[in-house]
């Protein structure tokens, strides 16, 4: 899996906007904002921000769900 990139933040009084590449990606405020800022100050900034953004995946789930060995 490749690693992500592009990914930047900014924190705007009490929420944190995150930005992929200069278009908004998502928006956190109050509790969620501040667990957010503790673990991308942690470490793997990037990785973090493409998790809490939904953008770790790449469109292959729904082909791996839906395949016999797995539907249990």
């Amino acid at each position: 899996m490749p690693k992500p990139h592009g990914f930047t933040y900014e924190k705007q009084g009490d929420c944190v906007v995150i930005t992929h590449r200069g278009r908004a990606a998502g928006t956190l405020r109050g509790a969620r904002a501040g667990k957010f800022l503790a673990e991308v100050e942690s470490g793997g900034p990037q990785l973090v921000m493409a998790r809490w953004t939904g953008a770790y995946k790449f469109g292959n789930e729904r082909t791996a769900r839906n395949h016999p060995r797995n539907r249990g």
